[in-house]
């Protein structure tokens, strides 16, 4: 008994680690922490791995029956031993075979869309004011949103024409006209992503998209035409185009 719980240990050591490094060389690590973490995630992760291979040569301890001078039933103590196995192994499998999923409008609609300012390099309505022409185009999801938090001035929003990429969430107060192209601003982690977003009138969007649909959406901002959304600026589309999912999907 005291082999096995020592080797069981070992090798879920080594299934969780090297599913970690897999993450990372594919590049799907980004979907569950911030890109400035992973180099020492991996750092980390590798040392890990040399510690679990140092322990190869350690004896094991010997095995005691008691704690705290009572004895520990040996098939109580066998079934938490498999079962903590049979659950890391799951786990450590689920993430090399099952692909990472992005958070989508489930997760938006829990945690409220622009419901909180993110984002320290956003851009603000001075710098936007005396930004060139051609670098509105480069804006991105958190910019624009940035910027509506700021102001819903028109005027701004005048001659500054929006491309914008990101996943479709439904407006709740007009689901049928209006829609917002979102993205997840991840501070730290996939647990802290905050999702933003920029309201799109498109009357009757639904026959042509879905909710969770990527899309690419050019246009400029007007006073809303919805009479039902309470988002007084929305971007009036002169062309709205379905795309893949990008590689790196939050931003930061």
């Amino acid at each position: 008994m005291p082999r096995f719980t020592r080797w069981q240990g070992i090798a879920l050591c080594v299934a969780a680690l090297v599913s970690t490094v897999w993450l990372a060389v594919t590049n799907q690590l980004i979907l569950y922490i911030h890109p400035r973490y992973i180099v020492f995630t991996v750092i980390m992760t590798v040392l890990g791995l040399v510690l679990v291979v140092a322990s190869f040569g350690r004896s094991p301890d010997r095995e005691h029956d008691q704690e705290h001078g009572e004895p520990t039933p040996r098939g109580y103590r066998r079934a938490i031993t498999v079962a903590g196995t049979v659950l890391t192994l799951v786990v450590a499998i689920a993430l090399v075979i099952v692909p990472p999923a992005t958070l989508t409008t489930a997760t938006a609609d829990q945690r409220v869309i622009n419901s909180t300012q993110v984002g320290s390099g956003t851009k603000t309505v001075d710098s936007a004011a005396s930004a060139p022409a051609g670098a509105f185009a480069r804006f991105t999801v958190l910019d624009w949103s940035s910027l509506l938090r700021q102001t819903t001035d028109a005027s701004f929003y005048r001659d500054k024409a929006a491309n914008v990429v990101g996943f479709i969430t439904k407006d709740a107060d007009d689901p049928q006209n209006v829609f917002y192209v979102s993205r997840f601003v991840i501070t730290c982690c996939a647990v802290d992503a905050q999702p933003v977003g920029v309201p799109v009138f498109l009357p009757n969007w639904q026959n042509r998209f879905a909710a969770d649909h990527w899309v690419k959406v050019s246009g400029s901002f007007e006073s809303n035409p919805s009479t039902k959304s309470q988002q007084s600026i929305a971007l009036v589309p002169t062309a709205t185009t379905k795309v893949d999912q990008p590689s790196e999907p939050y931003l930061y």
